[in-house]
């Protein structure tokens, strides 16, 4: 049961990676036309080793807690390290924002997160076939 609870903790955070990343791709498609707007985006391997890897993101400190009620302070429970895109194209007033490459990326991504959603689905799928093939 345990390796169980470890993938959902896997796939979880990949989730919630994959919806960070998406909310900031969104960003970058709405702020196009704003001059001087800077793209952003964050490397999702990076984001999820150091998610698991319990590493601290920009070098801060983890909370200590000193009571049992105390919410944990781990690192993997913020916004992964934003970073400019690299500037493929330059605009006069400023922008970086590649709609092109802004389209890529939010389409891989959506087909990453529906890969993880498949496959927590496929993992309670065969829980509930393994359990009613043992009531029977």
């Amino acid at each position: 049961m345990n390796d169980l609870a470890n993938r959902l903790a896997v796939y979880s955070k990949a989730l919630d990676l994959r919806t960070q990343r998406h909310q900031v791709l969104a960003s970058n498609v709405a702020n196009a036309d704003t001059p001087g707007y800077k793209a952003r985006d964050f490397d999702f391997s990076a984001a999820m080793t150091q998610a698991m890897g319990g590493e601290v993101a920009g070098g801060q400190l983890a909370l200590a807690t000193t009571r049992p009620a105390h919410l944990q302070g781990a690192a993997g429970h913020g916004m992964a390290s934003l970073q400019y895109r690299r500037e493929l194209q330059s605009a006069v007033d400023g922008n970086t924002v590649d709609m092109d490459v802004e389209r890529v990326q939010i389409a891989d991504n959506a087909m990453q997160y529906q890969v993880v959603a498949q496959l927590i689905s496929d993992r309670f799928q065969g829980l509930r076939t393994a359990m009613s093939s043992t009531q029977g």
